[in-house]
């Protein structure tokens, strides 16, 4: 009885354990060499870029690991790819010291923001349709991914598409921790990456004193505000609620605006919850039993602050892993929820109009404004269910206000 205990443990453990380490891989691997592109744009020196990957990744470990403990969810939090991107341009043109002073700016942003409670209003207005769509809209591209790859890298992507449908098949729960070791093994016989010359080192955060100006606000803060909160906390917030969990989105904004400003002296930009590889961790894939899924965010956040801790080196080492693994490995572990999310997405025949238009709209991935297709899509759908329920339009059954 004693061992049969310990087995269901260590299973408890190892799901959710496997889920967030696919999820730092993906995170780490797919996005983050937007940050260096940034980092060089800015002409940071590696010191201040060793410093930005430093203060971001334990900053974002730090507030996930107390997110996930406090409300027993998987509270996945990463920084602002969509504002990384935006960077990589603005910093061009934006002193150092004052986009700094732009990054605590943005961060009061959302620290008022989520005090007000008003993000969390927002969210009980979108119909459950239309919050599927938006989901498989921005899930689609990375579905797709998931065998575009075969153009480039065929047999990789042939071993760990049918590692995955085998294991579905035998013992469903491995598949994913399966593919992450098939694809590991293969690339590592075939010498597809090279782990020579890869020292661990330590990351030393450097304060950069803060400039304040109108310039940054209306240039960097502004812009940083708006493309954080609609690429990413909508999304990401959609993503918590429907794999069912109902935390309320006002300690998540205020939490994470709070760590934000507290690393923004040290170059961390923003952060926030995750969207798309919150996904990986909140699903059943990550744990059959939903109140046993919030170790995925904690384990996320130690990895992260492991990364943190070693700076630039452990993100070298993430981004040696070819693009192709990456992306077939995150396509694959995200098959389960593009699919349920299609389906709640057109279960309500009523709805099934509005809630396909948000998906293709979302899937376009159009930029208008600097602000990307999420929030388009997100548009498109609450226009069309305005218009075409104008009479009955309210509140959604299936949505509470967790206030």
């Amino acid at each position: 009885m004693t061992s049969k205990l310990k087995e269901l443990q260590a299973r408890d453990f190892m799901f959710p354990t496997i889920a967030a380490l696919v999820s730092v891989i993906v995170n780490y691997g797919g996005t983050f060499v937007i940050v260096f592109q940034a980092a060089k744009v800015a002409n940071l020196s590696p010191e201040l870029t060793a410093s930005w990957v430093c203060s971001l990744s334990i900053g974002v470990g730090i507030t996930g690991i107390w997110l996930s403990y406090k409300y027993k969810e998987p509270i996945i939090t990463a920084w602002s790819t969509p504002g990384v991107a935006f960077l990589a341009s603005a910093l061009l043109f934006t002193p150092y010291n004052e986009a700094i002073g732009a990054y605590i700016i943005s961060a009061i942003g959302f620290i008022v923001l989520g005090l007000s409670g008003m993000f969390d209003r927002l969210i009980t207005y979108i119909p459950p349709g239309i919050a599927s769509g938006l989901l498989a809209g921005i899930l689609l591209q990375f579905g797709i991914a998931a065998f575009g790859g075969a153009k480039v890298d065929p047999a990789l992507v042939i071993v760990l598409f049918f590692t995955y449908i085998i294991l579905k098949r035998l013992i469903s729960r491995f598949a994913v921790v399966g593919i992450l070791i098939a694809g590991l093994f293969y690339l590592i016989v075939l010498k597809k990456v090279d782990f020579q010359g890869i020292e661990l080192s330590f990351a030393t955060p450097i304060l950069t004193v803060p400039e304040f100006t109108m310039t940054s606000l209306l240039g960097v803060a502004l812009p940083l505000f708006i493309i954080t909160l609609t690429g990413q906390y909508i999304p990401g917030m959609l993503i918590l609620r429907s794999d069912g969990f109902k935390t309320s989105a006002n300690p998540i904004v205020t939490i994470t605006g709070l760590g934000s400003l507290l690393m923004a002296p040290f170059g961390s930009h923003a952060f926030n919850i995750a969207a798309i590889t919150s996904a990986i961790c909140t699903g059943p894939d990550a744990h059959e039993d939903k109140s046993k899924r919030y170790i995925a965010g904690i384990v996320c956040g130690v990895l992260y602050i492991m990364v943190g801790i070693f700076g630039v080196t452990l993100v070298t080492l993430f981004l040696i892993l070819p693009p192709t693994f990456i992306a077939t490995l995150a396509g694959l572990a995200l098959l389960g929820t593009i699919g349920s999310s299609l389906s709640g997405a057109l279960s309500d025949p009523k709805n099934r109009e509005t809630a396909l238009i948000t998906f293709l709209a979302t899937a376009a991935n159009v930029t208008l404004l600097g602000i990307g297709g999420a929030f388009w899509g997100l548009v498109a759908g609450m226009l069309a269910h305005l218009i075409m329920n104008f009479r009955s339009f309210g509140k959604p059954k299936g949505y509470q206000n967790t206030l």
